[in-house]
């Protein structure tokens, strides 16, 4: 395992550095090894500790939050990486909704190589904020040649049983999506029939397209389905499409949450 201490002040020292600027041990990185798969991906994670009472954000983060991104540059022998996201918790931050961990996040990497015969260095920055009385943007790099006879890591393991159901596990029936323009872009309502997920559900609508952003999802319960609604617009402000195959549809509740992947037309 390799650690790295990253500033919010956007500077990074070596491993065990210490840093001068005020802002400095909010949040630390480590590269966690879980060795080889069966598959011949490699198991790793991305351990993020944040000073008490801080937080950090879910990929999709909420109207008040800023998303998390990952550039892989400089990395070796990096064909493909795919991120598993653990269940986050939803906070109310000066009357908006954000959704994201608080204090630690573990988030586990399945990690396709170019070859098997050649090592795979995993390198890169993660952007993120970080959050408590203010809200700090920041990043945190990482620089880690993975090691192929690791051992399973708990953390790894512990990280990827708590990631949402899929739809088929949740007992989801059907999803269905009917879409219309409106003034503000493209108006989304969901119909999801599935069993609670406990309590006050909240979901959460992503539209499958990084020039595309959806408005904070409102959600209802009747009977059995679940009814969502959101807006949908282009960064640009321009006319779209919508690929209701590519629509992410997250159901957080107070036992589990569930993650769908596209629907069907209304």
């Amino acid at each position: 395992m390799k650690t790295i201490c990253a500033a919010c002040a956007l500077a990074v020292m070596p491993a065990g550095a210490l840093l001068a600027n005020p802002l400095d041990d909010l949040v630390a990185v480590e590269i966690l090894d879980g060795g080889r798969t069966s598959d011949g991906t490699y198991s790793a994670a991305l351990r993020l500790t944040l000073k008490d009472g801080w937080k950090t954000y879910w990929r999709s983060p909420g109207d008040a939050g800023i998303p998390p991104r990952f550039t892989w540059r400089g990395s070796r022998n990096l064909d493909d990486v795919e991120i598993t996201w653990p269940t986050p918790e939803v906070f109310l931050t000066s009357g908006f909704r954000t959704i994201g961990y608080l204090d630690q996040v573990v988030l586990p990497f399945e990690i396709s190589p170019g070859s098997d015969s050649r090592p795979v260095r995993l390198k890169g920055k993660m952007e993120l904020g970080i959050c408590k009385d203010v809200c700090v943007p920041t990043d945190v790099r990482f620089d880690h040649e993975l090691d192929p006879d690791a051992t399973r890591h708990p953390a790894i393991v512990a990280a990827l049983a708590s990631r949402p159901y899929s739809a088929s596990e949740a007992g989801v029936k059907s999803v269905q999506c009917n879409l219309a323009p409106s003034a503000d872009g493209i108006r989304v309502e969901a119909r999801i029939s599935m069993p609670s997920a406990g309590g006050s559900e909240i979901a959460v609508i992503e539209p499958g397209h990084p020039d595309v952003w959806a408005a904070e999802t409102s959600a209802q319960r009747h009977g059995n389905v679940l009814v969502a609604h959101s807006v949908v617009n282009h960064v640009s402000g321009s006319s779209f499409a919508l690929d209701r195959s590519k629509l992410r549809i997250t159901v957080l509740g107070d036992h589990h949450a569930v993650d769908i992947i596209g629907c069907n037309a209304g």
